[in-house]
């Protein structure tokens, strides 16, 4: 009896200490949320083309000293994925919360190859309530700033960016004024595979960023005037679906000579940042805007373009050296935003906040992914991951997965692979992509089979896995109003509501009496930008946001514009206040 009393009571001392770490692990989670300011700075450092390629998470090809500094003081996630393999849609994702294709997003790029596909060129048209969520944060008192490459599928209205530009940075806003500030960095893009060296000289801005008198040459670099980072006859891992040949490796040098180069400039910005004295109340962000840059990873929507590495360093180092598993989609970075700065996400936003005030309650348990047009050449296919298997939906299963895209077929690799499939010295892996056709339906394995090379569709093991993903993808599809048939033609008609053409944001209307002045806007959701006249007889840089009536002296002069997102913006009228008096 008194042997299992004894068992009794470890038993409960040791239940009681499980109790005890959770709730330390749950205080811990908290104390997260409560410790960040209540308006932090937010700077995000995004690289372009941009697989796990980094120390951090575990490939150790070159060495990013930034980078890693980076993710030694802050938190490392490895799970975190585009909602398309190629940037412009993703990007689209980001700037507003909203799937791609509920918002016809999707075509990589909406607005050229026109010549080609026969289309006019559009923009994303977004329900009437979506602003971008720079603009979001500029509402609450942010100095939010790009620099310098935006891409949206659609034209940011004027009232989105304090700066959009190369010298665009948060060394210009008021004393004291919380920023988010964006930088872009070009240097890991594709391109880089097959421009001469891939380095332009523009990218040295991050150097002298805020240096409006610095100039720069345009351009790419000469062989002589190239940074080298590692060695020429470095030792690379192939992916299995690439051969392994001098052409190859020249590409993979690039690929990561490009990387160090890139966090060079990274650690450049975060030292302005640190001689600033801003470190300790700025929450950093470093991501890619999809996967890789080589072929079989950008545009397609396994993980090798999809699958992105992230950092996020808290201030004061808060749980520095630590690693979060959950899956996180581009989709839940507007909504993070506005947590962060103590903002519920809006109702319209199809993400969830991961961290923040308002961080959901529920981890995600899937992500989802579309690939369409890309440039010239149409495909249409959807897919949906969890934490280890993806289910893949073809809806052109008659045509194969590797379509003849000009822009890609410039990288050497690109070229190697298709003289080799042309001479019949592909292996069976590399032949895959190379198929006439498709299954209608795939389902991986990403842990077993990182690369997704073994379709386990029509194994009966995986039948419920199956069945869990594909009912998971059409509730997706229905909740954001996805029609992936839908051709693009169609799918302009319904953004211009039927129209021939794109539709245009009507011009505002002025009201003046008693030394107000009230803006309005017929086009429902328009923007409201206005800029008053100096005293020097000038006009400031940045449009402000029309929020509400203005006290303003008959003798003032204004600017007015109006802007929907996907819709033209109205005329830019210069009013003379006392013109309109009453």
């Amino acid at each position: 009896m008194s042997r299992i009393l004894s068992i009794l009571i470890i038993c409960s001392i040791f239940l009681s200490c499980q109790n005890k770490l959770v709730e330390t692990k749950k205080d811990s989670e908290n104390s997260l949320e409560e410790l960040l300011p209540q308006k932090p700075n937010i700077l995000w450092l995004v690289t372009e083309d941009m697989g796990a390629y980094i120390p951090p998470f575990g490939d150790l090809t070159v060495q990013t000293p930034n980078l890693s500094r980076l993710a030694n003081e802050g938190v490392i996630y490895p799970n975190v994925y585009s909602t398309s393999g190629v940037c412009a849609p993703s990007r689209a994702a980001i700037a507003t919360g909203m799937y791609p294709t509920s918002i016809g997003a999707n075509h990589m790029r909406v607005n050229s190859y026109t010549e080609v596909t026969g289309l006019p060129a559009y923009e994303a048209v977004p329900p009437s309530d979506v602003k971008m969520i720079s603009e979001l944060l500029r509402t609450n008192g942010y100095y939010c700033t790009n620099n310098y490459k935006e891409d949206y599928q659609f034209k940011a209205p004027e009232t989105a960016w304090d700066e959009s530009s190369p010298y665009a940075h948060w060394r210009n806003r008021k004393d004291n004024q919380p920023f988010y500030a964006v930088f872009n960095f070009t240097n890991t893009h594709e391109s880089g595979l097959f421009e001469p060296y891939g380095f332009r000289h523009i990218e040295n801005r991050h150097y002298k960023a805020g240096d409006t008198i610095y100039k720069w040459k345009s351009g790419n670099m000469t062989e002589a005037e190239t940074p080298v980072h590692l060695p020429k006859d470095t030792k690379f891992k192939i992916p299995p679906y690439l051969p392994d040949n001098d052409v190859v490796r020249r590409d993979m040098w690039k690929l990561y000579n490009n990387i160090a180069e890139m966090d060079k400039q990274v650690g450049a910005v975060l030292k302005q940042l640190e001689n600033d004295g801003l470190l300790e109340n700025t929450i950093i962000f470093f991501y890619g805007d999809h996967g890789g840059p080589l072929p079989r990873g950008k545009r397609l929507i396994y993980d090798s373009g999809l699958n992105t590495p992230m950092i996020i360093r808290f201030p004061k180092k808060m749980n520095a050296g630590t690693k979060d598993n959950q899956l996180i989609s581009f989709v839940d970075f507007a909504p993070t935003l506005l947590s962060l700065t103590g903002k519920e996400p809006l109702p319209y936003m199809q993400g969830q906040a991961f961290l923040g005030k308002y961080k959901s309650k529920n981890e995600r348990q899937y992500i989802h992914a579309a690939a369409d047009r890309f440039d010239e050449v149409t495909d249409v296919i959807r897919a949906v991951r969890d934490k280890q298997f993806k289910y893949i939906r073809n809806y052109k299963p008659e045509q194969g997965y590797y379509l003849p895209l000009s822009y890609r077929e410039q990288i050497p690799t690109m070229k190697e692979l298709l003289r080799l499939r042309d001479e019949g010295k592909l292996n069976d892996i590399q032949k895959q992509w190379f198929r006439d056709t498709k299954p209608a339906e795939e389902l991986f394995d990403c842990l077993a089979d990182p690369h997704e090379l073994n379709n386990l569709a029509d194994n009966p093991i995986y039948s419920q896995k199956l069945l869990e993903l594909s009912t998971e993808m059409d509730r997706w599809l229905q909740d954001i109003n996805d029609a992936p048939n839908l051709p693009e033609r169609e799918l302009i008609k319904q953004l211009w509501n039927g129209n021939e053409n794109q539709p245009v944001t009507t011009t505002p209307k002025i009201q003046y009496a008693q030394d107000t002045l009230i803006i309005t806007c017929e086009t429902e959701g328009a923007s409201i930008g206005y800029k008053i006249k100096n005293s020097d007889g000038t006009y400031p840089k940045t449009w402000s946001i029309y929020k509400q009536p203005l006290s303003l002296s008959e003798t003032s002069e204004i600017l007015v514009k109006a802007h929907r997102i996907g819709f033209k913006s109205s005329k830019t009228e210069e009013i003379l206040l006392k013109n309109y008096k009453r």
